[in-house]
């Protein structure tokens, strides 16, 4: 992304910082890392990135992280699983910050300040399926300890927590983003960011972020990398391009089936799990599958048509003229072109198409911008996406090594 920025709603009363923000996402199938300039402040913030790197995880890494995030260990043996991941997953995350800043060049690595550091959520329990709000809670992993000390910087990490403290979902955090940078006056759009699970954020091309509307749809790519990965015995992780979905038909009683899930009818605000979508009812599903003999390409046609209707049937009345008049689509599922055709099928009065520049870097860039508010403390959520009763400072801090206390004594 060679250059993001928007709102002109207000003057910036900040200088502008080098941040990087990393993570890894619901898939858990590799750290993304950027290195950001950010200035401005809340619905002001311009953003700009410098450099981005991906790095994929190894098969057996996101292994332990699937079967960690399902508890298919026994307790004490789980425990001891997410602690050795914690620190595992710090290193990688220190490693991918090293590496961006690599990328970035010397001049523009040491004006690095700061990291956030959202890492590998491994639980997300909102008071939907925790049973109340005050049993809501939810877990990210990589420690913010071993990326100070790895990087020498500064980290602000553990985003969502304070949001569900304030009686949110914790997600989706993204429309604090989206409406800084790509908000319109008088263009309806939605912003669809597609990883493990789909999220989508509603501008409605009027109004302040407190119009703003977001939330989980349900799946995104995880039903369909693990259909394939296990047809293909860990062979194929994902079908590149949609290809193989493409030449499949839609099973329509299996479509039917998946489509009676009750987040699908859940009305926002809603945030979702991998749990969500795994355990009982994925091998319900399975077994639905194999009942009607189908094929593989069938199979992912089949998914491809139910996460695009988990998507459509919110956006089509989001808004009061009726559906938005673009959706701009990120994250892993933006290459899926049997998913993007599905979509735009499904929404013929939108113009659907993949974000450009940004969209690989974006929920890198998230974090940055979200540290960063931290330090300025400046609210981050947008509670008419998450349902928090008010807006609040995300993050928790972890200062450099070295770094003088941030409060007297």
């Amino acid at each position: 992304m060679k250059r993001v920025a928007r709102n002109r709603r207000g003057r910036t009363r900040s200088d502008a910082m080098w941040v990087v923000g990393v993570l890894s996402g619901t898939s858990a199938d590799g750290v993304s890392a950027c290195l950001a300039r950010v200035a401005g402040e809340g619905i002001a913030t311009r953003a700009r990135v410098a450099a981005y790197r991906r790095a994929p995880f190894s098969a057996s890494l996101r292994a332990r992280i699937h079967a960690a995030a399902a508890g298919a260990l026994p307790g004490p043996a789980l425990l001891a699983e997410i602690v050795a991941l914690d620190a595992l997953l710090g290193e990688r995350f220190a490693l991918a910050t090293r590496s961006v800043l690599r990328a970035a060049g010397p001049r523009l690595a040491a004006r690095a300040r700061l990291v956030g550091l959202h890492g590998q959520t491994i639980a997300h329990f909102p008071a939907r399926r925790a049973g109340s709000a005050r049993s809501a809670g939810t877990l990210q992993i990589g420690s913010a300890a071993i990326v100070a000390e790895r990087t020498g910087l500064a980290v602000v990490s553990d985003f969502r927590r304070r949001d569900m403290a304030a009686g949110g979902e914790g997600a989706p955090l993204v429309p604090f983003l989206d409406f800084a940078l790509f908000a319109r006056p008088g263009r309806r759009r939605a912003l669809l960011n597609i990883g493990g699970i789909a999220n989508v954020t509603l501008l409605p091309g009027e109004g302040g972020v407190e119009r703003v509307r977001a939330f989980d749809t349900g799946p995104g790519n995880m039903l369909l990398d693990g259909a394939i990965e296990s047809a293909t015995g860990g062979r194929i992780l994902f079908d590149r391009g949609g290809a193989r979905a493409r030449a499949g038909r839609v099973s329509r009683p299996l479509l039917e089936w998946l489509l009676w899930h009750p987040f699908v009818a859940l009305a926002p605000p809603k945030s979702a799990d991998r749990a969500d979508f795994g355990g009982a009812w994925r091998s319900d599903a399975e077994h639905a599958a194999s009942r009607l003999s189908l094929s593989l390409p069938d199979l992912l046609a089949t998914l491809v048509a139910f996460t695009a209707e988990t998507v459509a049937r919110p956006v089509a009345r989001a808004f009061d003229g009726g559906p938005p008049d673009e959706m701009l689509v990120s994250g892993g599922g933006a290459r899926n072109r049997a998913l993007l055709d599905a979509l735009a099928a499904r929404l013929p009065a939108t113009h659907v198409a993949p974000l450009p520049d940004a969209g690989q870097a974006k929920e890198a860039l998230l974090f940055a911008v979200l540290a960063r508010e931290h330090v300025l403390g400046r609210p981050g959520n947008v509670p008419s996406a998450t349902g928090a009763a008010r807006a609040v400072v995300l993050g928790a801090y972890t200062p450099a090594p070295g770094e003088p206390p941030r409060f007297g004594r």
